[in-house]
């Protein structure tokens, strides 16, 4: 991977220059969103999927990123869509995660207003699964069975509320991962600091959301903290403001 910002060309990064580039700030909260799109927009494939629009250098980005954080938060429908699973640390960052002082892998926190998820992320007694409190409690007696239920806002989900839930249980470093209507959400309630997005090298025409699918009030400000690149792909780290 090459180091194309801050200015120094032909620097090859490896996993532990990585880990430094990206690394997280301790002692406060920080919500790293990690998004994918086609060079023209699209957030995910023809098969309505953002792992067709992926390759190994985003997977090892991504399993880098989940492996400097306490929690992968997602949306439902991206959980549905993407087939996620409890979260797991690849075995070459075992060494990297254990050097920020976390043993565990990363928790699995998924936004939902319907409850309807899939078996695969619930096989984890450690899956937080944030609802408004609208929500059936029948359904929520039965998740809560299983995995880790916060109940927070009344029809909707309250993402302050719910990343101040989260940071209350020592889960301060968010990785947000979609999808684009969850991260409009965060992005609207200026709860992002950072976005990591990756440029897939592929043109997709039609109708696909872009990374950010919703309202919000007025633009937000970035600025680049850094650009790589491997196999075409291309990783832009933007701060807020």
């Amino acid at each position: 991977m090459r180091l194309v910002i801050p200015p120094e060309p032909e620097v090859e990064l490896d996993d532990d220059a990585l880990a430094r580039l990206y690394a997280l700030p301790s002692g406060r909260r920080w919500v790293r969103a990690m998004m994918i799109a086609t060079v023209d927009g699209a957030a995910h494939g023809p098969d309505g999927r953002s792992g067709s629009i992926s390759g190994p250098a985003d997977r090892r980005m991504m399993g880098l990123l989940r492996a400097l954080s306490d929690v992968v938060l997602v949306g439902a429908e991206t959980v549905r869509a993407e087939g996620y699973g409890p979260m797991r640390v690849r075995p070459e960052y075992a060494a990297l995660r254990a050097a920020v002082g976390l043993a565990e892998p990363p928790r699995l926190a998924i936004v939902t207003r319907s409850l309807d998820l899939p078996d695969k992320p619930l096989a984890d007694g450690r899956t937080i699964v944030l609802a408004p409190r609208s929500a059936p409690l029948d359904a929520l007696s039965k998740l809560a069975s299983r995995v880790d239920v916060v109940t927070t806002g009344a029809e909707r989900v309250d993402l302050t509320e719910a990343l101040d839930v989260l940071a209350s249980r020592g889960l301060r470093h968010i990785q947000c991962e979609g999808g684009p209507r969850l991260l409009a959400g965060l992005v609207g309630a200026g709860l992002v600091d950072e976005l990591s997005l990756t440029v897939s090298p592929k043109l997709l025409a039609g109708d696909a959301p872009r990374v950010m699918n919703g309202s919000q009030p007025g633009l937000t400000e970035l600025v680049l903290a850094s650009l790589t690149e491997e196999d075409g792909f291309l990783f832009y780290r933007w701060l807020r403001g």
